[in-house]
């Protein structure tokens, strides 16, 4: 297997990136190298099982496929797919046609088996970044890790501590599930074609347990808190309780101050609020 520079794969193939499909070819192999590193870190070599998200012409699987036990390249782009076929010939990569939003990921990830780490990477086009990053919490039980390329602002999302600007209702769901990491940051130079912005690589891992539950209420208090971000949270919670007593005392069960603003809390604050709305709901 010899790696080829996906430009030239696209020439060969007579193709250009598709702007439909957000299409930005990884070229940097520097930055390709410090992924697969990221997403088969040296104590894994050979056993990890990586499912790809968007493998595009191989540039990471090339890696990836070095590094693991095994990999299972997932590409939506039809046209793509032989060409990604092509350049995987030979090695233990399974190349499936497919819509990460809407493959069976945990099946392609396997069950848990000891010894042997379940990682979910790609690069996410901007787009449906948000989407993904959702099927990834959805899927946090299958996985013993996640490496995924992002703008670089939602990178600092991921990453934020309460209080700031970019803390907000993607970052407590995120990070009710996993533990975030920036492992480095790739200047528009590092792809195919170059997009406007700097991208950044961000490691996941699973909490177990989690730092919450997502249930309905602990859904409705995040995003009530950060539709409208300048409201204190007895206001934009004001529609989550039977009344302006079940909501004061949940708050005082969960020790949360009703006339702090959403982005002063952290995951566990909305975890323990959620529960007193539940408790009291079922009393």
């Amino acid at each position: 297997m010899t790696y080829r520079d996906p430009r030239s794969l696209l020439r060969a193939a007579g193709l250009r990136p598709k702007k439909t499909f957000g299409q930005n070819f990884l070229v940097a192999e520097s930055i390709a190298d410090a992924i697969a590193r990221a997403c088969v870190p040296d104590a894994e070599v050979g056993r990890a099982r990586v499912v790809e998200i968007g493998a595009g012409t191989g540039a990471l699987t090339h890696r990836l496929v070095q590094r693991a036990m095994h990999v299972v390249a997932i590409e939506r782009d039809r046209d793509l797919v032989p060409v990604l076929a092509e350049a995987m010939a030979g090695t233990d990569t399974e190349v499936i046609e497919g819509d990460a939003q809407q493959v069976d990921l945990a099946s392609l990830l396997g069950p848990p088996t000891e010894g042997s780490p379940r990682v979910l990477c790609g690069n996410l086009p901007y787009s449906i970044t948000g989407a993904l990053l959702r099927r990834a919490v959805e899927h946090a039980a299958s996985v013993d890790r996640a490496v995924f390329m992002v703008q670089d602002e939602v990178a600092r999302r991921l990453t934020a501590t309460p209080g700031g600007k970019e803390w907000g209702a993607l970052t407590v769901f995120v990070r009710a599930a996993f533990a975030t990491r920036r492992v480095l940051r790739a200047p528009p130079g590092a792809f195919h074609p170059a997009p406007e912005v700097t991208s950044a690589v961000v490691e996941f891992v699973p909490l177990r347990p989690p730092r919450a539950l997502e249930t309905e209420t602990f859904r409705a208090l995040v995003r009530g808190a950060f539709e409208m971000r300048r409201k204190t949270l007895r206001n934009a919670w004001a529609s989550l309780a039977p009344g302006a007593g079940v909501l004061e005392e949940a708050a005082a069960a969960a020790g949360v101050d009703l006339r702090a603003r959403g982005e002063t809390l952290d995951v566990e604050s909305f975890a323990q609020m959620a529960a007193a709305l539940e408790a009291r709901a079922r009393s």
